[in-house]
């Protein structure tokens, strides 16, 4: 794992890093496990990964909805499944939006954020990123993206 401080502008930076070095499973989609307190910065990093693959809707926390996808129009996947499980019970609950689908699909990067509600559903070979608020302007990043 490395961690790196960043402000916002660090941050979009090392999300264009990151969305050049994901790329599609032969098998399954691509999982990206996003961890972190609340206001620790997990939805400004999938705004700025969003922005990395083209995506120009507004990103928005779908922590309501639970899930929203977008279309990249740049970048080697076919869809950007944003996914909020705070609300969630565990991953029984991921069953209501189709998720064992969604991780048969090789086209999709899926970005889940609070990935400890439901563990035991994130594939082993998921993506992990973790941040931390350090202060109003620094977040510590902390990943497995080679």
């Amino acid at each position: 794992m490395k961690s790196h401080d960043v402000n916002v502008e660090q941050l979009n930076s090392l999300a264009e890093t990151f969305a050049a070095k994901l790329m599609p499973k032969k098998t399954g989609a691509t999982v990206v496990a996003l961890s972190g307190d609340l206001g620790a910065g997990k939805t400004a990093f999938a705004k700025a990964l969003a922005r990395a693959y083209g995506i120009e809707e507004e990103v928005t926390s779908p922590t309501f909805v639970i899930e929203k996808i977008y279309a990249p129009l740049k970048g080697p996947f076919q869809r950007f499944i944003h996914i909020d499980a705070y609300r969630l019970n565990g991953a029984h609950e991921l069953e209501a939006i189709g998720w064992k689908e969604l991780i048969q699909e090789p086209g999709n990067l899926i970005l889940l954020e609070w990935p400890e509600k439901v563990s035991e559903a994130i594939p082993p070979d998921a993506a992990r990123i973790s941040l931390k608020y350090v202060d109003e302007h620094t977040r510590t990043i902390t990943h497995d993206i080679t």
